[in-house]
C-alpha cells in the first residue's frame, strides 16, 4: 500500500536524472532510498489502521523518514555540483 506521491522522483521531481545517476552509482544512495520506502510503506500502513502503533512510534518514523530525506537531498545536491 503506497501512498501515490510519495517516490523519490516525485518527492524531488527536477531531479531525475540525479536520482537515476545516484541509483546506479551509490550503494549508500540506494540504501537510503531503501530505508526511506520502508519508512513510509511503515507509515502508510499506521495511519490507515493496519498496524497499531502509539503516537509517540508514528511521530519517530516521520522524524526518522525526514531524516533520510534530508541526507538524500544532499546527496542530490552534491551530485549536481559535480
Amino acid at each position: 500500500m503506497s501512498t501515490p506521491g510519495h517516490d523519490l522522483h516525485a518527492i524531488f521531481p527536477a531531479d531525475g536524472e540525479a536520482l537515476h545517476a545516484l541509483k546506479l552509482e551509490n550503494e549508500h544512495f540506494r540504501v537510503l532510498a531503501e530505508q526511506e520506502h520502508q519508512l513510509q510503506k511503515e507509515i502508510d500502513r499506521i495511519e490507515a489502521g493496519l498496524d497499531p502503533a502509539a503516537d509517540d512510534r508514528v511521530e519517530r518514523l516521520k522524524k526518522n523518514r525526514l531524516a533520510v530525506l534530508d541526507e538524500i537531498a544532499s546527496l542530490i545536491a552534491t551530485r549536481k555540483a559535480a
